[in-house]
């Protein structure tokens, strides 16, 4: 694959990822993109089709997977999730770096492939402020809650192994894991922008 190296971004939901990811992308305009990714859950409201998600069924997406067209995917609360090698080319055939949010069993099974990107794990300062995150977001269910808390404890856990991540970013405070966030990536974002002047 040619273009910029992607960059996998990992860590539980309520560490901050999106809120980082949303000032990168303003900032440096047009010189990120996400590959987006297979799901077969439903659609939250608000959410399209080909933009947050590709929606779709567990029979299609279990037919690609078994063609290899997938370089991740898990299962998560029941649903399906991946990341098509075509979404990744669609992204670098812009000249952009392609960003891969996923899971730690989806930078384990990256870790298998030729993509080279650089891992980055977002991880928030402790359980007790990922739960408080969570529930001030109001989106789930207590039940569905505590299967995400559960799921962050493993993350947060295995986050520590060595090797597995070029750089871990406690998200304590913004403005701090933001820069980090930036000087890991800087030297992409650069040869982005030079292949545009």
């Amino acid at each position: 694959m040619s273009g910029p190296r992607p960059v996998v971004l990992s860590g539980p939901s309520g560490a901050g990822k999106s809120t980082l990811l949303k000032r990168l992308m303003q900032e440096y305009e047009g010189v990120f993109g996400f590959s987006v990714s297979h799901t077969t859950r439903n659609p939250r409201p608000g959410e399209e089709n080909g933009k947050d998600y590709h929606f779709t069924t567990r029979e299609k997406m279990q037919e690609g997977i078994d063609n290899g067209d997938f370089i991740e995917n898990a299962v998560f609360s029941g649903n399906m999730y991946g990341t098509s090698k075509s979404a990744i080319e669609d992204v670098q055939a812009q000249n952009l770096i392609c960003i891969l949010d996923v899971d730690l069993q989806g930078v384990k099974n990256i870790k298998q492939t030729d993509l080279n990107p650089i891992y980055i794990s977002i991880q928030p300062p402790s359980m007790e402020i990922l739960e408080q995150r969570l529930r001030d977001r109001q989106t789930e269910t207590e039940e569905s809650l505590q299967k995400r808390l559960e799921a962050a404890r493993i993350d947060m856990e295995l986050s520590k192994e060595p090797g597995i991540f070029d750089i871990v970013i406690i998200n304590d405070d913004q403005n701090e894991a933001y820069m980090k966030l930036k000087s890991a990536l800087i030297e992409e974002i650069q040869k982005v922008q030079d292949a545009k002047k």
